[in-house]
């Protein structure tokens, strides 16, 4: 199962890896509920060309449905509006998805990079499953965001994370909390490349104003190129000295 906010974001972060996945493989996009009638479009929505929020919405909808059909995976669409068209509340639609996946089952969430939604869910998926006493989910590089590095695609490519103050602040938080160990480090082939272009070039709405964000968004050697997975481990305690542990002194983690 993989966690994407966004209709978007599965394919933008892992449709190369898709294909690679045990499957079968389910897309769970949290963010997709409909937005209620009274709300105005959004400023990112009149962007893409869009006069109101519910043709937004049923625009993606159609989007996505092409998207995971071409990928062949199932969708599951949770019923959290998104960002702008939400009521602020919890993503407890995640708790419910969660308690009825299977226990061995690959669950894998954006590692959230510059994105407060994903942040969200990213937060909201950990918690659950440590309550539930699932495995700690692995986490992907949520794409465009994490790859504008140099380094990206490369085996440098978590060290310049570990110094990006641009890219690299979501891995950097997650790994003050847990190890994270390179699960999936995929650079895409040019048969790979071609599926994942045209499952993004699904989601054209977003394309124009990805594009401005993100420059060169569909370039080959651009941001999506390759696509990174990470275990999620804990922390293993630093031995504490023994006055310390004698005394009931608190143990520094590393």
């Amino acid at each position: 199962m993989i966690l994407s906010p966004h209709f978007d974001d599965a394919a933008l972060s892992l449709a190369g890896l898709i294909g690679q996945l045990p499957g079968p493989v389910t897309v769970v996009t949290v963010y997709g509920g409909e937005p209620a009638s009274h709300h105005p479009v959004s400023w990112w929505d009149s962007v893409c060309g869009f006069s109101t929020a519910r043709e937004a919405y049923r625009a993606r909808r159609t989007e996505d449905a092409r998207a995971c059909e071409l990928l062949g995976v199932e969708s599951v669409v949770l019923d959290h509006p998104d960002g702008p068209y939400g009521d602020g509340g919890e993503l407890t639609a995640i708790d419910a998805c969660l308690a009825e996946l299977p226990s061995d089952a690959l669950l894998l969430i954006p590692i959230a990079t510059n994105q407060p939604d994903h942040e969200k869910v990213r937060d909201r998926a950990l918690a659950v499953a440590a309550k539930l006493g699932r495995a700690v989910p692995s986490v992907y590089a949520d794409l465009p965001y994490t790859g504008h590095l140099d380094e990206w695609g490369t085996a440098g490519a978590d060290q310049a994370l570990g110094r990006s103050h641009g890219c690299g602040l979501a891995y950097q938080d997650m790994t003050s909390r847990h190890v994270l160990r390179v699960e999936h480090d995929l650079t895409l082939t040019d048969d790979q490349w071609a599926l994942k272009r045209e499952a993004v070039l699904c989601y054209g709405s977003q394309l124009a104003p990805l594009a401005a964000d993100h420059g060169m968004l569909l370039a080959r050697k651009g941001p999506l190129r390759a696509e990174r997975v990470w275990a999620v481990e804990p922390v293993e305690p630093t031995a504490g000295n023994g006055e310390n542990d004698r005394n009931g002194g608190e143990i520094k983690g590393s």
